[in-house]
């Protein structure tokens, strides 16, 4: 039996306890009055606030009711917040205001969750869009976009690439690149955090961030650092092909690259197990959580065979998730966070802190049309509400102008302040944690989601576990088989898109404005990139031959790149890697 099967066997045995639970909280009066007077002592202890207009409210909504069955579905089948096994939320307390007229606890220090996810043109392009869109937010949250031959491990000097240098990314070749992206920024501060969405050439990329920041606050700031790369190598092959190296390769890189930074970046993830782009490449909400976790669980199993222990690693572990206009994507995180921590918990062995799945969501590219493209501002507001509603760490909203160009300045502001007035103008979120859980309609999707998720572990585990099912294309057939469903029911009218197939205008495709890179600014990159190589020739020749040494005697190579990152660039890099392991061969 694997993993999988045994964390659906778990999730079985933990719902069974549950209902035992409840049975037992109506059938034993010893139980029941315990159980009750632990209930009246946490609504005793919660705090209360008052809204605006001057109703009185408490901080927790819980559900009100004193029967001790439902407290005890309630208590064991859900969890408080920050309680095991954390449906409700990974923390006691989320987005609320920290206003003295609005709650009772002025030196609450939650941190905002928005985190924009931004990228383009140069380095320093990049850097001032980064400093437009933190500018008033308290926690300094850098979510970077790369273009496509930084994806792919490539020198803006690579044969062809030149008209992609710095479009829909910023074009990072070297250390030196990476100084620039992120200056002006106190990478020290407890509040500052960084994420980096790229995969295959990952470890190279956090090597240079690291070289980067030690350039600028010494040696000991390795330890400070703070933020995630996404590094999922598995949603690459299932969902993307943004693959450089074959896939065992691939995972060697990711687990020395885990094992360093859980060893000596303790506030560091490094890797976010993503299912955004897993949905949006087709997958249904219930495919996109059930390969995501199953994923999640592959690496916990992989991080073990490699003897790291899960209570160091099992904290740093994260989740991306999308949130689209589907209903069941009111509960996807709530599900998730339920499977993972009992799956932690009682198959891994986890301790509490490892147990807790923390998300990042971002709202539907997908979902975006150009048809009428305004009306995309109130589809990305419904879906930053779902993600909300699920409780997420942090969430990155699209901008409207997104099926055209890189987002715009005037509608990536538009993007950011939709978060704000969610989280900030209204009262939805910053009096009372948890005003929407435990409704019945989403007890009846949470039960059902749940069930399909396993479902979708047992079809896997019958395959012979991810990886086995990976090699046999299951995960990425049945996405491309939902993305068929999904448009045909676009075609048919079966799903309504307004401005597309229903309530369609006459006017024609609108021509919004276009962000692009300008053939001069390319030409300054691919200029920047011959003059580091040109300076660096003599000691680059050296460390790509230490690197390959490390590589094929099977040392810890992101220890070695560490050091190669300072007179190498990313693609002298992946060609000394690939000429050690080989390229990635997409499969049939």
């Amino acid at each position: 039996m694997s993993s999988l099967s045994q964390v659906v066997e778990s999730v079985g045995n933990y719902n069974r306890f549950v209902s035992q639970q409840m049975t037992r909280a109506r059938t034993q009066r010893k139980f029941a009055r315990s159980l009750v007077q632990r209930w009246h002592k946490i609504k005793a202890q919660i705090e209360t606030t008052e809204s605006p207009t001057g109703t009185a409210l408490p901080r927790l909504a819980l559900p009100q009711t004193d029967e001790p069955g439902e407290v005890a579905r309630y208590l064991f089948g859900e969890g408080l917040p920050g309680e095991f096994p954390f449906a409700n939320a990974a923390y006691r307390e989320m987005y609320l205001s920290s206003d003295k007229s609005e709650i009772r606890n002025p030196k609450s220090e939650i941190e905002e969750p928005t985190r924009l996810f931004a990228g383009l043109g140069l380095a320093e392009d990049t850097n001032a869009r980064f400093h437009y869109l933190s500018k008033h937010q308290k926690s300094v949250r850098l979510s970077t976009a790369f273009d496509g031959p930084t994806l792919y491990g490539l020198d803006s000097d690579y044969e062809g690439v030149l008209g992609k240098v710095g479009e829909g990314g910023v074009a990072v070749d070297t250390v030196e690149d990476m100084e620039r992206l992120y200056a002006g920024f106190d990478l020290t501060d407890k509040n500052s955090s960084v994420s980096m969405t790229i995969n295959a050439p990952a470890p190279a990329i956090l090597a240079m961030y690291v070289a980067a920041a030690k350039r600028r606050f010494g040696p000991r700031v390795v330890e400070q650092l703070r933020g995630t790369i996404q590094a999922d190598i598995l949603k690459e092959v299932q969902a993307q092909n943004e693959m450089i190296f074959p896939v065992e390769a691939a995972l060697r890189f990711l687990t020395d690259m885990a094992e360093y930074t859980t060893q000596h970046m303790p506030r560091w993830y490094p890797i976010s197990i993503s299912g955004y782009h897993i949905a949006e490449a087709g997958a249904t909400p219930v495919q996109q959580a059930a390969f995501t976790l199953s994923n999640g669980f592959a690496y916990v199993d992989m991080f073990k065979t490699r003897g790291m222990d899960v209570n160091q690693f099992g904290p740093r572990l994260s989740f991306f998730l999308d949130s689209g206009l589907d209903i069941e994507y009111l509960v996807l995180g709530r599900v998730c966070r339920r499977i993972w921590a009992i799956g932690m918990r009682d198959v891994f062995k986890a301790d509490p802190r490892a147990q807790l799945l923390k998300l990042h969501t971002q709202t539907s590219g997908r979902s975006l049309i150009a048809a009428e493209f305004k009306n995309n501002l109130t589809r990305t507001a419904v879906e930053l509400m779902m993600a909300y509603i699920n409780s997420t760490n942090s969430c990155h909203s699209n901008s409207a102008d997104e099926p055209f160009t890189t987002p715009t300045e005037e509608y990536v502001r538009l993007a950011s302040h939709a978060q704000s007035i969610i989280l900030e103008e209204t009262g939805l979120f910053k009096q009372m944690m948890n005003v929407f859980g435990g409704s019945p309609g989403l007890q009846i999707l949470e039960r059902q989601v749940e069930q399909q998720i396993l479902d979708v572990f047992t079809e896997i585990e019958q395959l012979g576990g991810v990886l086995p099912a990976m090699e046999q294309r299951y995960q990425r057939s049945q996405i491309q088989q939902a993305a068929h469903t999904y448009e045909k029911q676009i075609n048919s009218g079966h799903r309504p898109v307004i401005g597309l197939n229903k309530y369609a205008s006459e006017e024609t495709m609108p021509s919004p404005k276009l962000e692009r890179t300008l053939p001069v600014k390319q030409k300054a990159q691919v200029a920047r990139l011959h003059a580091f190589k040109k300076k660096h020739a003599k000691k680059a020749a050296v460390a790509l031959q230490r690197l390959e040494n490390v590589c094929r005697s099977g040392g810890n190579v992101f220890a070695e790149l560490l050091n190669a990152v300072e007179v190498c660039s990313l693609g002298q890099i992946t060609t000394a890697l690939q000429g050690c392991v080989g390229r990635f061969r997409p499969m049939v």
